[in-house]
């Protein structure tokens, strides 16, 4: 058990936290969230005793072992695999007091006896093969556990600090920003392994698609202290929202937002040319209405421009070859044909290395086009972010400085009203930009390109480093923004907000994804299947008697995956019946879990019809589950 008891926490004169008390138990998984620098990061200083509380009692067992997440990114030349598994410390103690004792001119077999039951009790024996696994969910491909640390890039280097802290058998898991260097597969993977957790969770994220997955609690810092919600995020969000809908003023003030944008859906729905962006809109109205109480008192309101110009062909590439010029490993992309118009509003799909970025920057200034043909409309703007333009922020100039480039003509108050949008106010705006944190440095990239009145925006992971509320505001911006947009985020709220159309990158090639973007988890595995039973075809297969196209491979890939459609289609309705199933009984069981069901008379009937709707439920999972064990055995073993 986790507790806290009154516990406050200063840093220097600043009030972080006061009298904040609450307790954690096994199998509870708690999302913590706030505004940057209220507390949270101090608090996680606290628990792993970087840190003294200035008041209060912080109550953990003193054999409990608490995993974190090594911020420092690591080097040396022993191998990732070694790495991963020295986060299990135990089991490296055990490993040497075993080499230890065999190479003692002393042997002691009792005493290695005993060290050998402890390997086995603690599944050291498969220690390795645990590693591996965690390396494979957070994307390493299996010829590259073996590599030096100092080989991998930074992103992938933090990838695996995050495994060795999974290695680690502990009781207590403090997980900081834990997605900020995943793509969304490696997310997915991340959110099934933490569901399994069987200790006490404690999470940062601004992901609210990942919160929602996993936490089971979500603790709010505000003014100081820290308010307690039961579920996920989005019952935080609804029960917030019904509290914070009391401040009619405020409230009155999102509601002109949910306003301008029905107009818009009014205007356009029934004109041929706009009737997509206005369904998109109109989808996002339902969705809006209920957690737009929740942000009422965000410090960030702005909205893009509307573009000068709106060119009906705005940009192409026919018959590209993607890459770098004099890379050993060839082209990234091949076939390249997309073509983008007024109104599309696209989204990228696809695991880290398949070249997503490489696509981007091709359709941003054709620095990637290595054959083909990039046709540009004259008129049109295109408005880029990507994080490496972070770095060209002018470190000694401040975002006043850096945005009168952009708006010579503006008056001052003009900039500092327009700054203050985005979350900058009082002197911070005449301050130079070097120390300015991740987050801040991202929101004056996007006020600076937002003030260019693009009618093109092409967006590579927009959210890193952006709160929660700032993650917020620009979905809400962007579903207003009338100009087309390419993004690729792993951000699945922003995706499934703003985005009409998927593309999916893999193996080479860009594709069109008909499926929605729930799906995309079923995909991943149907493609992992694939590579499975196409690793064991070569492997029984003699060897070919010439080399075929890449074009004679994918048709007939096509034609396989076509053959095998059905099957695929049985699979997936058997996981989308599970999924439903299974929540469907976690309702039930956070409905049993109120104790005062259990107490009052008058709900007694409601009690003997929740516990058989949980048997029923219970009785049809495992019905499912013999299904889709049988659909994907079938599969297997088909041709």
């Amino acid at each position: 058990m986790l507790s806290l008891s009154q516990i406050s926490i200063r840093r220097g004169r600043q009030l972080l936290l006061q009298n904040v008390s609450f307790q954690l138990h096994a199998g509870q998984r708690m999302g913590l969230i706030g505004a940057n620098g209220s507390g949270k990061s101090s608090l996680f200083a606290m628990l792993l005793g970087e840190l003294e509380s200035d008041e209060g009692e912080l109550g953990i067992h003193a054999g409990d072992v608490i995993a974190h997440v090594a911020q420092e990114s690591p080097s040396g030349s022993g191998s990732a695999l070694n790495y991963v598994v020295d986060g299990d410390v135990e089991l490296r103690k055990t490993q040497n007091s075993i080499a230890a004792g065999e190479a003692s001119d002393k042997r002691d077999d009792a005493a290695l006896h005993v060290l050998y039951e402890r390997m086995e009790f603690i599944d050291g024996f498969s220690a390795e093969a645990r590693a591996a696994r965690l390396l494979h969910g957070l994307g390493f491909a299996d010829d590259s556990i073996q590599n030096p640390v100092r080989e991998f890039s930074g992103g992938w280097r933090m990838r695996l600090n995050l495994a060795r802290a999974l290695m680690c058998r502990s009781d207590i898991l403090l997980l900081d920003e834990p997605t900020n260097h995943l793509d969304l597969p490696a997310i997915l993977w991340l959110e099934r392994w933490l569901k399994r957790y069987e200790g006490i969770l404690l999470v940062i994220s601004h992901d609210r698609d990942f919160l929602d997955e996993v936490c089971t609690r979500i603790a709010h810092i505000e003014n100081n202290e820290i308010s307690l919600y039961t579920g996920n995020y989005s019952l935080f969000e609804s029960m917030r929202a019904e509290q914070l809908a009391q401040q009619q003023a405020m409230f009155s003030r999102q509601q002109k937002q949910i306003t301008h944008i029905q107009s818009y859906v009014d205007r356009f729905r029934y004109k041929a040319s706009k009737a997509r962006q206005a369904q998109s809109r109109l989808k996002m109205l339902e969705r809006m209405a209920v957690i737009a109480p929740a942000h009422v008192d965000s410090p960030f309101r702005f909205h893009f421009f509307e573009p000068r110009k709106q060119p009906q062909n705005l940009l192409g590439l026919t018959d590209a070859v993607l890459g770098y010029a004099g890379s050993p490993a060839g082209p990234v992309l091949t076939d390249v044909d997309l073509h983008l118009h007024a109104g599309d509003r696209i989204g990228l799909l696809g695991v880290n290395g398949a070249g997503k970025s490489t696509l981007v920057k091709a359709l941003s200034t054709g620095s990637t086009l290595l054959e083909g043909e990039r046709v540009l409309s004259k008129d049109t703007k295109i408005g880029y972010f990507a994080q490496h333009q972070l770095e060209l922020l002018r470190p000694e100039q401040s975002p006043l400085d850096h945005l009168r480039v952009y708006a010579p003509g503006d008056r001052e108050a003009e900039m500092r009203s327009y700054l203050g949008r985005f979350g900058f106010s009082g002197e911070r705006i005449f301050e130079p930009v070097a120390p300015f944190s991740g987050g801040e440095k991202a929101r004056l990239v996007l006020a600076l390109m937002i003030r260019q009145k693009p009618n093109l925006l092409l967006l590579d992971e927009p959210t890193n480093h952006l709160d929660l509320e700032m993650r917020q505001a620009l979905s809400v911006a962007l579903i207003e923004y009338s100009g087309a947009l390419v993004v690729i985020s792993h951000d699945r709220h922003l995706l499934r907000s703003v985005c009409d159309e998927l593309l999916i990158v893999h193996d080479g090639i860009v594709d069109r994804f008909t499926r929605n973007l729930d799906e995309y988890p079923a995909w991943l595995k149907e493609q992992e299947a694939r590579a499975t039973l196409a690793k064991e075809a070569s492997n029984n297969a003699p060897p070919p008697e010439k080399q075929i196209s890449k074009k004679q491979l994918r048709q007939q890939q096509a034609q396989r995956r076509e053959r095998l459609k059905p099957l695929y289609d049985v699979v997936r309705k058997a996981e989308n019946e599970l999924e439903r199933r299974r929540t469907k009984l976690d309702s039930v069981k956070k409905s049993l879990a109120d104790a005062t069901i259990y107490t009052d008379s008058a709900r007694q009937s409601e009690l003997a019809e929740l516990v058989k709707k949980q048997t029923l439920l219970k009785s049809d999972i495992e019905d499912l589950e013999t299904r889709w064990m049988e659909a994907t055995e079938t599969l297997e073993n088909a041709d």
